[in-house]
């Protein structure tokens, strides 16, 4: 239902701002996938290495800055 003061092809300032900045770099959204790969996108640790790494940990103390004289 459109209302007479509505615009039905209205877009914000923000997205016109995207369209063009995807207009003049056309590789940014490939860039932008890559650093996230190289970031975020890790493979995941085996049960193995996990287990391990829960072992090694030491416990630690209640208050960090305590030390035991």
């Amino acid at each position: 239902m459109l209302f007479s003061k509505q615009q039905p092809r209205y877009q914000s300032e923000f997205t016109l701002f995207l369209t063009e900045l995807k207009k003049a770099k056309p590789d940014l959204e490939q860039k932008q996938s890559a650093g996230r790969a190289l970031l975020w996108d890790k493979a995941p640790i085996d049960l193995e290495t996990q287990q391990r790494n829960k072992d090694s940990r030491i416990a630690q103390q209640a208050y960090v800055y305590q030390n035991k004289l």
